[in-house]
């Protein structure tokens, strides 16, 4: 220790307050200030995401005009001219309190998952509470409305009530036009729902400044992005993906945000009861109707894609409710066919079992088809049924093989895939390469075993059964022999 601290110590036990540093002057800097200011206040009207940083000023001096000068020489002459010419500089806002159950944000986000082995980027559905902090997480290929109202459908159940209130951004799902001041035309699928929960809608300002608003959600979204989308999560589907964000969801309740009292969890337990109470009739059912005609294919066509269904409606009018997720087609008052809901234009879903009748009398149409290809694709169609039917082309002709592998398609409808692929395999390890084959090893797999005799009553059987040795005489003298 310095004898000076000691001697300071001794005078008075509070130490002396540190002098200033002496600004040094910038030679370097001082002829090039004028130029910084000019590119300062051009910025000014520069969009928002393409104005000067620090660094590009620097980039500039140097690249432009060959100047030696450190980066933190220019950083730290920025940083001082930006508030003297009336830079926006940190933003600052007012604390805002929330009553319990009155106020809730919604928002979309964005993250990159594995899903089936592909990378893919998903968008994210978030609701979060203004009071408690607990947010519900829904992923979706698309933001579509569908996938919009269906979150807001599942999150409303999460949390066990409605809100009083929901804040929104100006997105297209819930606003058709944006009206001066706080007024918007909503769009007619929004207010059937918000008219089902019956509570009231928000809206942010346009622009950058409208995010602000509903700063809870939107930094709601970045951290659930970095807790539980890295390393990048991989899922077999959307809905397997959407099962681990409900966990995920669950598992954010044991946290605790600064300044809080109590974890999420506890915080929840205080507004959950405050909530309005869900309608009786159930969830929001976001599906539209439309009535379309099937096709020579067997096909119709849903937001320019197509989807098939049983040949036997060629012709006909059904009606397809459009989901988020899937697509199901109705007739005559039943479901017909369920498809994964295609996100594009002008792609097919085929299922192969919607054209076997077809096919039992053409069979021949069999092996080229996009059904049967896309079987192949998925994962469905087993090796052992290509094996068979190689087979078959050899023992019999291409067209007696191609019918003979419909009446095994025919008969997973009956008794299972699993079981079928079972009896392919049974007769491919026996030799019989024969479809009529593969039909009788599953049926006989397909029917109960018959119970064994019991030991104790076999006696008694056996004793019913005697009879005397034949005589054989009438025989030997029919072929002309001698006893």
């Amino acid at each position: 220790m310095h004898r000076r601290a000691v001697r300071q110590a001794l005078e008075s036990p509070v130490p002396p307050p540190k002098r200033a540093p002496v600004t040094r002057p910038a030679p370097k800097l001082g002829v090039y200030r004028e130029l910084i200011d000019e590119w300062l206040i051009a910025d000014l009207t520069a969009p928002r995401k393409q104005r000067h940083t620090s660094r590009r000023i620097w980039q500039r001096l140097v690249d432009e005009h060959g100047l030696e000068v450190a980066e933190t020489t220019v950083r730290d002459h920025v940083r001082k001219r930006r508030r003297a010419l009336g830079h926006a500089g940190t933003d600052v806002f007012v604390p805002q309190v929330h009553a319990p159950g009155a106020t809730a944000e919604v928002d979309w986000g964005e993250a990159d998952v594995r899903l089936a082995g592909e990378q893919t980027r998903v968008h994210l559905f978030f609701m979060r509470a203004c009071f408690s902090g607990a947010a519900f997480a829904m992923a979706s290929p698309v933001e579509t409305q569908q996938a919009f109202l269906e979150g807001h459908a599942l999150a409303f159940d999460w949390f066990g009530g409605v809100f009083e209130e929901v804040r929104y951004d100006n997105l297209g799902s819930a606003v058709k036009k944006v009206l001066k001041g706080r007024r918007r035309i909503e769009t007619d699928r929004f207010v059937a729902m918000r008219s089902h929960y019956l509570y009231e809608s928000l809206f942010t300002t346009r622009g950058i400044a409208g995010a602000h608003e509903k700063g809870g959600v939107e930094g709601e979204v970045g951290r659930f992005r970095r807790r539980h989308f890295v390393p990048v999560p991989a899922a077999a589907s959307i809905a397997d993906l959407n099962v681990m964000l409900r966990d995920a969801s669950d598992l954010d309740l044991h946290r605790r945000i600064a300044g809080r009292p109590g974890t999420v969890a506890e915080q929840l337990q205080i507004e959950r009861p405050l909530l309005r109470a869900l309608p009786t009739a159930g969830g929001f059912d976001s599906t539209e109707i439309a009535s379309v005609r099937v096709d020579s294919k067997a096909l119709v066509t849903v937001r320019q894609n197509r989807y098939s269904v049983p040949v036997a409606l060629a012709g006909l009018r059904v009606s397809a409710a459009v989901g988020a997720s899937e697509i199901r087609i109705d007739h005559g008052g039943r479901q017909v066919a369920r498809h994964e809901r295609l996100h594009g234009r002008f792609k097919t879903s085929a299922h192969l079992d919607h054209y076997l009748e077809l096919l039992r009398r053409k069979p021949g149409g069999l092996e080229r088809s996009l059904p049967l290809a896309q079987e192949r694709a998925a994962g469905r169609w087993p090796a052992c049924f290509d094996e068979l039917w190689a087979a078959l082309a050899e023992r019999y002709d291409a067209s007696t093989a191609a019918a003979q592998m419909v009446d095994v398609l025919l008969l997973c409808r009956e008794l299972g895939p699993a079981r079928v692929e079972l009896a392919v395999r049974g007769t491919l390890a026996a030799g019989a390469v024969d479809g009529r084959a593969v039909a009788v090893l599953a049926r006989r797999a397909s029917g109960p075993a018959a119970p064994p005799a019991p030991l104790t009553d076999l006696a008694p059987r056996l004793a019913a059964c005697d009879r005397p040795e034949p005589d054989l005489s009438g025989y030997d003298e029919l072929i002309g022999g001698q006893a």
